[in-house]
């Protein structure tokens, strides 16, 4: 049984969590809180993972938000309305575990908090991210090239990063030889996944998150 907490300050995406945590067998919705503060200050231990809106009104540094909780021995996943494509790199700067957009369905957020978890990392930007978008010394990427990037990343394997993109795993690895080949024309020795990995958040924590 997954136990996980939310910090939402919207009523109605808590009363929604609620009825479908409620429809699993693996999930229970153990703990709501309004802010950081609130949750911390409820004791009772640490949830399996914690639910976070990056945008509180009482606790508006979605940075800060994420380090506390990480620091009081939370896995976070951020979980994000925002069209701010920024938010992904402040949050993975900070150390979540994961990050999904709610354009997302619900198989998807539990999918991204088992992964979790179980000891991953998920991070789906989605739609909030502008293609092409780059920063200074981060080669431009293709929206597909992106994709397979952010899911080998996350801590699937490439077979399985090619599954939930709907394409075979060679056209995968095709797009992670080109997406390589980038990194190093851009100076960035990279070759094995922790090299992307570490690549990635080196990038998110300068604001060019891919």
């Amino acid at each position: 049984m997954i136990d996980f907490a939310a910090i939402e300050d919207n009523r109605l995406l808590v009363d929604g969590l609620r009825a479908w945590a409620g429809t699993l067998p693996d999930m229970r919705l153990a703990r709501v809180a309004a802010s950081v503060d609130e949750l911390l200050e409820s004791g009772g231990g640490s949830p399996d993972v914690v639910l976070l809106n990056p945008l509180l009104r009482a606790e508006p540094d979605p940075a800060i938000n994420v380090r506390r909780l990480i620091d009081a021995g939370n896995r976070v996943l951020v979980i994000d309305g925002s069209p701010e494509s920024s938010m992904v790199a402040r949050s993975l700067a900070a150390g979540a575990h994961g990050y999904l957009t709610r354009d997302h369905d619900t198989a998807a957020l539990a999918a991204t908090m088992r992964s979790i978890v179980a000891g991953g990392n998920a991070w789906s930007p989605g739609p909030t991210r502008a293609p092409g978008r780059r920063g200074p010394g981060r080669p431009p990427l293709s929206e597909r090239e992106h994709r397979v990037l952010m899911a080998y990343v996350s801590g699937l394997t490439l077979d399985s990063a090619a599954r939930s993109l709907g394409i075979s795993p060679e056209t995968a690895r095709t797009y992670l030889k080109r997406v390589k080949a980038k990194y190093r024309r851009a100076g960035h020795a990279v070759y094995t996944k922790l090299d992307l990995a570490q690549q990635v958040r080196a990038d998110c924590s300068r604001g060019t998150c891919p």
